[in-house]
């Protein structure tokens, strides 16, 4: 395996001898869900008669544990994969002291935020100022893209913004509302961590290329693709406006999600058709815009991509939020995908990311669609001729 890793517990890096002792390890991130890693280890009898990792105090809770990857290729950067928390463990103890095993999970950073439950009225702000204003709190960087795409000020004469959960449950549903991701993560360096309440970068450019096509620079066996189309291509809102007197009130209606289409035919193009969601919940007037498209943002992701590949042979890591290429996937599926979910896999000889990609478009076909090219294919060349 030519990726570096540096795995460091409680500050400090582990020793050479401890990368041969791991059983398994796992790092998964996701868009919509905290940071996690699993690590399996040996649970041996020490000379003392205690056991190793369990009695000694390494992974007591809440101690922090973090995992820097460096790329193969020549000049990339080291990035760090998880800062996070031990949470938890599971003890397997064996007559055969060789078969012990203790399993480690710990959740990234964002778990701080998740400990305390709040009452908190945020009047007068946006829900970027307000995620900022969070951030802060725990010492976390603010991603570039938080103030952008965002929402009104809640004023105190409509509805106000009020939390009543942790500040993690309750910046993720503000970010769900507003069509953005929430979550927290560490670029390159351990302990400097930066809160994103984002849009999704569909327009990011390309950090990979995964193909099928090139026997002697493939980067992966196999791809499974779905869709899903029952799902609204429109959302409809209505909203009575407490700042006036009267009762009158405003109607929103949008077909548009805000994002722009990974390829040529957007969801509600490659669906065909029209289907509209009511959307009930209530909203200042000002918002309502920004509530329908954040449904269609969400709704919009209907087609999704999945696969394993080695860090060896595509020469990068991947991470939540990277755009990449797909090629040889036929003109429908070929193109650029947005990074969804990475399952990162450690072993003493390789770097293996399980990922999940997602796509608001389709590529062509064009007009006419392909079934009589098909027909044609599948009949002889009189019936071919006729259809």
């Amino acid at each position: 395996m030519s990726v570096t890793i540096q795995l460091c517990v409680g500050g400090s890096p582990v020793p050479e001898s401890f990368y041969d002792a791991i059983g398994r390890m796992e790092i998964e991130e996701s868009s919509d869900q905290p940071g996690a890693l699993l690590l399996r280890l040996p649970a041996n009898r020490t000379s003392a008669g205690d056991l190793q990792f369990v009695g000694d105090g390494t992974f007591e809770p809440m101690t922090n544990v973090t995992l820097t990857v460096t790329p193969a290729a020549q000049g990339s950067q080291a990035q760090c994969i998880f800062d996070g928390y031990v949470l938890s463990w599971q003890l397997h103890l064996d007559r055969a002291s060789t078969a012990s095993t203790i399993d480690i999970w710990a959740q990234d950073a964002s778990w701080l935020m998740n400990i305390d439950d709040h009452v908190v009225e945020w009047s007068g702000q946006t829900d970027g100022q307000v995620a900022n204003a969070i951030f802060d709190i725990y010492h976390f960087k603010h991603a570039a893209g938080n103030l952008v795409n965002d929402s009104p000020r809640h004023a105190p004469d409509g509805h106000t913004l009020f939390q009543r959960a942790t500040d993690l449950q309750f910046l993720r549903g503000l970010a769900r509302r507003g069509g953005k991701l929430c979550r927290v993560a560490c670029t390159d360096t351990p302990g400097v961590r930066t809160g994103y309440f984002v849009t999704p970068a569909v327009d990011g450019q390309p950090v990979a290329t995964i193909s099928l096509l090139d026997p002697a620079s493939w980067t992966l066996e196999t791809l499974d693709f779905d869709w899903d189309v029952m799902r609204p291509t429109e959302a409809d809102a209505s909203q009575v406006d407490l700042t006036q007197s009267a009762n009158a009130g405003a109607d929103v209606a949008t077909d548009a999600s805000g994002l722009d289409p990974l390829d040529d035919r957007d969801y509600p193009t490659y669906l065909g058709k029209s289907s509209t969601l009511r959307l009930t919940a209530a909203a200042d007037v000002q918002e309502l815009a920004q509530r329908t498209a954040a449904v269609l943002a969400e709704s919009g992701f209907f087609a999704r991509c999945s696969g394993e590949v080695d860090a060896d042979r595509i020469l990068t890591i991947l991470r939540v939020g990277d755009v990449v290429t797909i090629e040889g996937a036929g003109n429908i599926h070929s193109g650029n995908w947005l990074v969804w979910n990475v399952r990162h896999s450690f072993s003493l000889d390789s770097w293996t990311m399980r990922f999940t990609l997602v796509r608001n478009a389709m590529g062509p076909p064009g007009p006419g669609g392909t079934l009589t090219s098909m027909s044609g294919a599948l009949a002889g060349p009189a019936e071919a001729a006729a259809l």
